[in-house]
């Protein structure tokens, strides 16, 4: 008999981001991206700057990742598809899917699950330590890291921690850092996917120029591009281990595979 197909790609992680304007045309995957294809999966990005009046259906996706944005997650008035994004992730938590909120997303994740989310004492844009909690030194995606870890920031909300859900990581700007709700969601106020590329983006768009501005004398960008040369490496090698973790953590569905007739 003819071997039997290959089997099909696996289920298709669903992206959202909450881009809104031509300078956010996409809150790209950065260094999740090749990981999740070398793992084998197809990738369908929804922008709800682009598309406001998007609600993409749950059934055909193994995971969800939902980025970042310029808006603030209680600026609903202005961008309704916050909504949405919450009620995505409150139907993805009731399939047990994985998710993957980072930075808004988080903060997103955070309210889904009845956490909160306020203005921070003073943003945090470039290079910080985060450090791991007890909770987060024996996590089975967090655990890679330092106790103590340098990671890139840029973000001025804080998330006061949901009922339930386990405390990772903690700055002293920002006491969630990360978090996770019941096995498979995950919430990162910090920007584990970024690039020197995405950096040097983020450090020169016009749209951030106001707050680089606002923290002239406290936040330097050409010293932010300067440590990132010496940063960048090892912040690629523990995202690429992070993600990694976190990919094996997908639960993956068996499928039927139906054999070709004789």
């Amino acid at each position: 008999p003819p071997p039997p197909p290959p089997p099909p790609p696996h289920p298709t992680p669903l992206e959202l981001s909450s881009a809104a304007s031509d300078v956010y045309k996409r809150q790209p995957l950065g260094t999740l991206d090749p990981l999740l294809k070398e793992a084998g999966f197809r990738i369908r990005y929804v922008n709800f700057g682009r598309e406001p009046e998007s609600r993409p259906a749950l059934e055909k996706y193994e995971a969800l990742i939902v980025l970042g944005g310029p808006m603030n997650s209680d600026q609903i008035d202005s961008y309704p598809n916050l909504i949405t994004e919450v009620e995505i992730i409150r139907e993805a938590l009731q399939r047990d899917m994985s998710i993957l909120g980072i930075c808004l997303g988080a903060q997103l994740l955070a309210k889904a699950v009845g956490g909160s989310v306020s203005r921070n004492p003073s943003r945090e844009i470039g290079w910080y330590d985060v450090d791991l909690t007890e909770s987060g030194a024996t996590d089975p995606v967090l655990s890679c890291f330092a106790p103590r870890q340098q990671v890139f920031q840029w973000h001025e909300d804080g998330i006061t921690l949901p009922p339930e859900a386990v405390h990772l990581a903690s700055s002293p700007a920002s006491t969630v850092q990360a978090f996770r709700y019941g096995k498979h969601a995950y919430g990162f106020q910090f920007h584990l996917e970024a690039n020197q590329p995405l950096i040097e983006r983020w450090l020169s768009v016009p749209d951030h120029q106001g707050v680089l501005d606002e923290e002239r004398g406290r936040i330097n960008a050409a010293g932010i591009l300067e440590q990132t040369r010496d940063s960048i490496g090892p912040l690629q090698e523990l995202s690429r281990i992070t993600f990694s973790r976190w990919i094996e953590q997908f639960e993956i569905r068996p499928r039927q595979h139906r054999l070709p007739s004789r």
